[in-house]
C-alpha cells in the first residue's frame, strides 16, 4: 500500500510545495483521497470493514489497523528518506504528503469502527483535527474555534467557515512539523542508513501517537 499512496499523491502535490495560504486546500485534498480512496487504495471504511470480519472486534480491529499503519509509515520513511540530503525545507513533496494520508486513513478507520460517518463532513474535519495530536489545544486553544474533534464531530450542523479555518491552522501545524523532521533527517544523512532509520523511526512513532489521541477522542458512538 506505501507505493500506491506515493503513486497516488503523486499528482495531488506540487513538485515544488505550495503556497501557506493554499495548505487548507492541499490537506482536504489530502484527506479525501486518504478516506475515499484512489487508484489502488482502498475507501478506508472498506479496509475498516475487512478488518473487522477477520476479528469480530471492533477494538480488536482498530488496534490491528493501527499496528499496520504504523508499520507502513516506518517503511515509506526509510524508503523514501534513505539516500541524498534533502535540498529543500519548504516544499512537501509526495512521500510527505503519503504519510498524512496513512494517518488520516488510520484515524478514519477508528472512527468508521467507533459508528461515524466518515462521509460526513464534520467527521471529516474532526478526522484532520486528530492530526495534530496532543497539540491540538496548543493550536486551537487561544482561539474561538473548538479544540476538541468530538465535539466537531457531533456537531448539530456543518460550518463550512470552521471547516476552513481549522484546516488551514491544521495544515500549518503539518507543515511546520514536516519541516522540524526533515532538518533533522537532513543532518543525519550525512550517514545515510542512520538517516533512513531516523525518518521511518520518525514516521512510525508519529502515527502511533495520531492514531493513539484519535482512540482517546472518537469516543465509541456505536449502538449497543
Amino acid at each position: 500500500m506505501a507505493n500506491n499512496v506515493r503513486d497516488t499523491l503523486g499528482g495531488l502535490v506540487p513538485s515544488g510545495g505550495f503556497a501557506p495560504n493554499g495548505a487548507g486546500k492541499v490537506l482536504r485534498r489530502i484527506m479525501t483521497v486518504a478516506i475515499d480512496g484512489m487508484g489502488n487504495l482502498p475507501p478506508a471504511r472498506d479496509s475498516a470493514g475487512r478488518q473487522l470480519q477477520k476479528q469480530g472486534d471492533a477494538e480488536k480491529a482498530i488496534n490491528v489497523l493501527i499496528q499496520q499503519h504504523v508499520a507502513l509509515a516506518g517503511a515509506q520513511g526509510f524508503v523514501t528518506n534513505i539516500g541524498g540530503l534533502v535540498t529543500s525545507l519548504v516544499s512537501l513533496p509526495a512521500n510527505i504528503a503519503g504519510i498524512a494520508v496513512l494517518q488520516a486513513r488510520v484515524v478514519a478507520t477508528i472512527a468508521h469502527l467507533r459508528g461515524y460517518d466518515v462521509t460526513d463532513p464534520r467527521v471529516r474535519t474532526a478526522i484532520a483535527m486528530c492530526l495534530v495530536g496532543d497539540n491540538l489545544e496548543n493550536l486551537l486553544g487561544d482561539s474561538e474555534l473548538p479544540s476538541s474533534p468530538l465535539v466537531v464531530a457531533t456537531a448539530p450542523v456543518y460550518d463550512a467557515g470552521l471547516d476552513t479555518k481549522i484546516s488551514d491552522r491544521v495544515a500549518g501545524d503539518l507543515l511546520a512539523r514536516v519541516t522540524g523532521k526533515r532538518m533533522v533527517v537532513a543532518m543525519t544523512k550525512r550517514v545515510p542508513v542512520l538517516g533512513g532509520g531516523v525518518g521511518a523511526a520518525f514516521d512510525g512513532w508519529d502515527t502511533l501517537q495520531v492514531a493513539r489521541y484519535a482512540k482517546g477522542q472518537l469516543v465509541d458512538r456505536r449502538r449497543a
